[in-house]
């Protein structure tokens, strides 16, 4: 790990000057993909600002037809929140399918969404549901949140301060995990909402995508039955040392077919 100058600030504005006035500054909220990436010399900031001091970023509130969920509030609390659990019970399930007890008490849902993980649950959630990111300047739908594989649509310093869920009619959330990370291998997130189905996709491609053709067979009959002969494109997912492209294809498949069936 480099030298690095640490910061602690108690207000989000404060926050965004230290990172506007550092040569290469970083926001730290539960740290567990930066602080590993840092001890292995794949990053090396010259500024981490640590949100953790900062009042009003954690906490889940419902507001009528939405939860609105804290940008550091912790993966167990969404998973254990009854609050959650009555308004959008597949998204606290969801958290309470990401990594281990200690990633859960320390890893924080605005941490999750702005690094983009390829392979995270939460990504599929906010897609899935069609969610809002609130930052410190603006309100961003999840359809334009995600453009790459740790990229998102966030600008330079921009800090991601809460995340707003409609609740759905219905929704399920199932994942195909890595045995030793609990990654998604594919994680497939359903949502029947008044406008439509919608289909969102983590682990299989360079990044969350939603299945537009699961999306109109559902929409036409929400059934397991619908989405029979559905391939998605293997030339479009990744592939690597724990699943070919053409398996992730196939499992995205089979698992959209079980989390439908969960719906029933």
């Amino acid at each position: 790990m480099y030298d690095f100058n640490y910061h602690k600030p108690d207000s989000i504005d404060e926050a965004i000057q230290l990172f506007l006035e550092a040569e290469d500054g970083i926001y730290l909220a539960g740290g567990h993909t930066l602080l590993p990436s840092m001890k292995q010399r794949l990053a090396a900031p010259t500024d981490v600002i640590d949100l953790a001091g900062i009042d009003g970023l954690s906490g889940i509130e419902d507001v009528g037809a939405d939860l609105e969920i804290g940008a550091l509030t912790a993966h167990d609390e969404v998973a254990t929140s009854s609050v959650v659990q009555s308004g959008i019970p597949a998204l606290a399930e969801l958290a309470s399918l990401i990594g281990d007890a200690q990633v859960r008490n320390r890893g924080t849902i605005g941490g999750s969404v702005s690094n983009s993980d390829p392979a995270a649950d939460y990504p599929a959630g906010v897609l899935g549901l069609g969610a809002e990111i609130v930052t410190n300047k603006r309100t961003i739908a999840a359809d334009d949140f995600f453009t790459a594989m740790f990229e998102t649509a966030l600008e330079e310093g921009e800090l991601l301060t809460k995340i707003k869920f409609p609740k759905p009619e219905a929704a399920a959330y199932v994942k195909f995990p890595n045995p030793a990370s609990r990654y998604a291998t594919v994680g497939v997130f359903i949502a029947r909402t008044g406008s439509g189905v919608r289909v969102a996709i983590t682990g299989a491609a360079p990044s969350v995508f939603r299945s537009t053709d699961m999306e109109e067979a559902l929409n036409s009959e929400f059934s397991v039955e619908a989405l029979e002969g559905i391939t998605l494109d293997a030339g479009e997912m990744n592939s690597d040392l724990h699943a070919s492209a053409e398996y992730r294809a196939h499992l995205c498949t089979v698992m959209a077919k079980r989390a439908v069936l969960k719906l029933f």
